[in-house]
């Protein structure tokens, strides 16, 4: 994670989904030597992996939400923090980007949505909770 988790604009996490977590796992772990934390989130229902470099949280692996459908490769995205993810979201339409996913809270964590520029490139959004909270 960024240092500061609450400064706008700032590239703040990298998260993999995949539809093989054991094999990322190994994988990821063999090759950058990252220690992998297993977290269990059953108010949405699974496991999230924590990737760190010694003590410090570098990123994540998901499950492929099921959602997504049965041909969507395995994807890393990347998080920029916003001050206020709705009014983020709601701006992206405005300057011809598309909302992929909606804003929604991750507890425990904070709100999120996933939007898409005008080329299609694709982006999540995140206000993290206050540490503590």
């Amino acid at each position: 994670m960024a240092e500061d988790t609450s400064k706008q604009g700032v590239f703040s996490w990298n998260e993999l989904m995949t539809r093989d977590v054991a094999g990322a796992k190994a994988f990821y772990g063999g090759l950058l030597g990252w220690t992998l934390e297993d977290a269990p989130m059953p108010e949405m229902g699974m496991t999230y992996t924590l990737a760190k470099v010694g003590d410090i949280p570098v990123g994540g692996i998901m499950p492929m939400p099921p959602e997504v459908g049965p041909d969507m490769p395995s994807v890393w995205g990347s998080y920029v923090n916003v001050d206020d993810v709705d009014a983020a979201a709601q701006k992206a339409v405005e300057l011809g980007g598309t909302v992929y996913k909606e804003p929604t809270d991750i507890p425990g964590v904070g709100r999120f949505c996933v939007i898409g520029d005008p080329q299609g490139a694709v982006l999540s959004l995140i206000k993290f909770l206050p540490m503590g909270a």
